[in-house]
């Protein structure tokens, strides 16, 4: 299928409502299903890899819970004993809190990385180096925006990098807007990239790393099919981004978001400014800060709450080589901070269906029904099953990590019946993992992408669901192409 003819899928009249009334109606169903779909559970046990040590499912362990249904039970929740409660009216109403409580780390992420930007934004760095790339690469846009999606797809490939992508958005809405294109190609240019790298893993450690040791295999094994992956998902992808950015810039009533003025909340000024040394300075600051970071969390195993600590720290160098007051400097953090509301409060309401489906303990439930169904499978087929399986699930564990250690202690076995390579299971975990990240609206890290970014969901979704399609059927044809193989 050509590029031309799925575009015209931009013409679906897709209305989805306000993203806080979206996640809430779904919390709302899967709180309702906690009462038709049998509760159950596996065991688990702790396995570690390398200095880390994870809870994994017991494979062959599934059990079933009987229900206890009461009038306390649907209105406050009611423990039993050796049975399960669907979830209460005070539950569903108590999964927005608790999600929030649960990804409280990402939600100050998110806050801190509003405001170190509206700091910087403040001092005028970001306009200073912008107009000087743009000085630079005005004539062959191309290359620049090239050279910068090879860079997000490949660290998220080798490296897992994508929540600490996040940072970098208000700069790529601003070269977007500099360029001549708008802000769903500025949204793109950081989005498709990095979710379609992720989905490419070469190394990825969150991904093929884990899933690998769990499947007992060499860490980095099978990693020339991957590299043809790579190669075929970032050609997609640049091809896709580049076509609707040039149609775009040219013809400025076919952008997916109309009537946009383009001035995101907290970074109205655009003006023009000549790159000064102290400028200078806070950018090279931020850059190395940023790859020591980003360092420390592939050799020491840092997490957000330091990478949260770090911006911390570089608000204040940032607000001492600028030579701000202290009161200037409040002054931009907040108006940062005030931006991030919307985004920071999504990734917590995301959370709170994961929340839902654990307490009702019908998650493994569909993780059972689903091994057990692949089994009636033949090989070929089942080769594709753990691929749309892997997809589906990570709409109810958008964690990578999470997911390969609830599905692939039942996935590794499952392909061994089959005759199915355990490098296959991997490969499809991978695929299905990463690719329904561009489409789900339970992954807390796009939708915080797209609330930095001003994106409504709707229109991200009508603008990636192209790539996704064609990817996805590029995802089943390396599928097919592994079990051929043997890979």
């Amino acid at each position: 299928m050509s590029f031309d003819r799925l575009t015209k899928l931009y013409m679906l009249k897709i209305k989805i409502p306000h993203v806080f009334i979206f996640l809430s109606g779904i919390i709302l169903f899967c709180s309702i299903l906690t009462y038709f779909i049998p509760s159950g559970s596996f065991e688990r046990s702790t396995r570690t890899y390398g200095k880390v040590t994870q809870t994994v499912v017991v494979p062959g362990s599934y059990k079933e819970i009987p229900k206890h249904i009461s009038a306390k039970a649907a209105l406050v929740g009611e423990e039993v004993e050796g049975k399960s409660s669907p979830i209460s009216i005070l539950g569903t109403l108590s999964a927005i809190p608790k999600g929030l409580a649960d990804s409280a780390v990402l939600v100050f992420y998110v806050f801190i990385i509003g405001a170190v930007f509206s700091l910087i934004h403040y001092t005028g760095a970001i306009n200073a180096v912008l107009f000087e790339m743009i000085s630079r690469f005005g004539e062959h846009p191309k290359r620049l925006f090239f050279l910068v999606f090879i860079l997000l797809f490949s660290g998220a490939s080798f490296m897992g990098i994508v929540t600490e992508t996040i940072p970098l958005i208000p700069m790529f809405l601003y070269l977007s807007k500099r360029m001549g294109y708008d802000r769903m190609f500025g949204m793109g240019l950081i989005g498709v990239p990095t979710f379609l790298g992720w989905s490419a893993g070469i190394t990825n450690p969150f991904t093929v790393q884990i899933a690998q040791i769990i499947a007992e295999l060499p860490v980095g094994s099978g990693m020339g099919l991957r590299v043809v992956l790579f190669l075929v998902l970032a050609a997609i992808g640049f091809h896709f981004l580049m076509r609707y950015g040039d149609r775009v810039k040219k013809d400025a009533s076919l952008a997916l978001i109309k009537n946009d003025k383009f001035e995101p909340d907290g970074y109205e000024n655009f003006e023009a400014k000549s790159l000064e040394r102290r400028h200078i300075l806070i950018i090279l600051f931020f850059l190395i800060s940023y790859a020591s970071i980003l360092v420390a969390v592939q050799t020491i195993g840092w997490g957000l709450i330091e990478m949260s600590a770090c911006f911390i720290g570089i608000t204040i160098v940032v607000t001492l080589i600028s030579g701000m007051s202290g009161d200037e400097s409040m002054s931009a953090l907040i108006k940062g901070l005030q931006t991030m509301i919307v985004p920071a409060l999504v990734v917590g309401v995301a959370r709170g269906i994961s929340v839902v489906l654990q307490e009702g303990m019908i998650l493994d439930t569909i993780l059972h029904n689903a091994s057990e169904f692949l089994l009636t499978m033949p090989r070929s087929v089942a080769g594709q099953g753990m691929l749309f399986f892997q997809s589906v699930l990570n709409f109810f564990i958008p964690s990578a990590s999470g997911q390969a250690l609830v599905s692939m202690p039942l996935m590794t076995p499952l392909a061994d019946i089959l005759g199915i390579s355990r490098q296959t299971a991997v490969l499809a975990y991978i695929l299905g993992d990463g690719l329904s990240n561009l489409i789900i609206p339970t992954n807390g890290v796009l939708m915080a992408m797209l609330g930095i970014a001003k994106v409504p969901f709707e229109k991200w979704f009508k603008f990636i669901l192209p790539v996704f399609l064609v990817t996805l059927f590029a995802a089943m044809a390396f599928v097919a192409l592994a079990i051929a193989l043997g890979y």
